[in-house]
């Protein structure tokens, strides 16, 4: 790729977690100048004195290119690409809140995976509805840890976009020697793999902390990913994402390192900690917890087959026993695999 003519201009991250913070690090590693906002003014005070995200991410210092605010208005001044790395379900008011501080240009990625509470909507559905159709946006997705991006250690991902133009300059922005960008048109099948692939997690988590062993726990992410893909291909996600770096890729990541908050809280609930406690000791969203609603909507609503989405469902929202719901898997009608 050549470089990229906006690879010097201003770009704000939109929220202040591992994550967010991860890639403010990058992008400001990589020559960008970097606005990072905080919406708690203390948080964002702290991170200001200490030159680093103490509470998430102690070992990565910031770049000098890197500021931190907690004023949204300071944060957008004279920015046209902003990225948005806040909860899932915080995605639609964070936008509708940026649309009179952004020029009418504005172009949008996000690296939340999730779909909106209650309408199982995918989030382009939502920045095209709020900033208009003809609007550039983008999501990256991929199995990226944020304290292995915040310290460099090698990471690849997948960006997805309806702008070609628009996604070679983000992966100008992003791209150094240790991290690596693929590029996607397949917005639905990223967002997917993003979204059910915490679901799946919390799925593999309580496998594990009910001591089923690995047989249950690789035989779960395998009939996981089908779930995913039968979702996925009904509503015109890609075969070849499914099988790449936001679908498989981020699936295995998810189940089996104890990085995941999914898989930690999975691992709680498993080992018999009630929902809501298991929650509060993770200390921050659990996608995975709030996804499994959604994942059931969107699969009701398509018709599509989902018994392992179903019963983290049950489990995570209606209280059901965490091995009845197992056994019920395991005792269901004798199907192809390929089904």
């Amino acid at each position: 790729m050549t470089t990229a003519p906006e690879q010097f201009s201003p770009i704000a991250v939109l929220g202040a977690g591992s994550f967010g913070t991860a890639l403010a690090i990058l992008l400001a590693g990589n020559g960008n100048p970097t606005r990072l906002w905080c919406r708690d003014p203390d948080q964002a005070k702290h991170m200001q004195n200490e030159n680093c995200n103490t509470k998430y991410l102690p070992e990565a210092p910031f770049p000098s290119t890197l500021e931190v605010s907690d004023n949204l208005e300071q944060t957008l001044k004279g920015v046209r690409d902003v990225l948005v790395v806040t909860p899932s379900g915080a995605f639609s008011e964070t936008l509708k809140k940026i649309k009179p501080l952004v020029p009418k240009d504005v172009r949008i990625v996000w690296a939340c995976k999730g779909l909106e509470p209650g309408s199982a909507r995918f989030l382009h559905e939502i920045a095209l509805e709020i900033f208009g159709d003809k609007t550039p946006i983008a999501v990256l997705s991929g199995p990226t840890f944020a304290k292995e991006l915040a310290t460099a250690m090698p990471t690849a991902i997948t960006l997805a976009s309806n702008d070609e133009a628009f996604s070679e300059e983000l992966a100008e922005r992003l791209v150094n020697n240790t991290f690596r960008v693929y590029t996607s048109c397949d917005l639905v099948g990223v967002q997917i793999g993003g979204a059910l692939k915490n679901v799946i997690a919390v799925g593999a988590g309580i496998a594990d902390g009910m001591g089923f062993g690995s047989n249950a726990r690789t035989a779960l992410i395998t009939r996981g990913l089908a779930e995913i893909q039968r979702l996925g291909l009904k509503l015109g996600g890609r075969p070849e994402t499914f099988q790449g770096l936001a679908g498989l890729g981020d699936l295995l990541l998810t189940c089996t390192d104890n990085q995941s908050r999914n898989r930690r809280f999975g691992l709680a609930v498993g080992s018999g900690e009630p929902v809501e406690s298991a929650i509060e000791k993770i200390g921050q969203v659990v996608e995975g917890a709030k996804n499994a609603h959604q994942a059931v909507l969107l699969a009701e609503k398509n018709n599509v087959d989902m018994p392992i989405s179903n019963a983290i469902y049950r489990i995570v929202h209606e209280g059901a026993d965490p091995e009845e719901q197992a056994y019920l898997l395991l005792g269901r009608q004798m199907k192809s695999e390929g089904e």
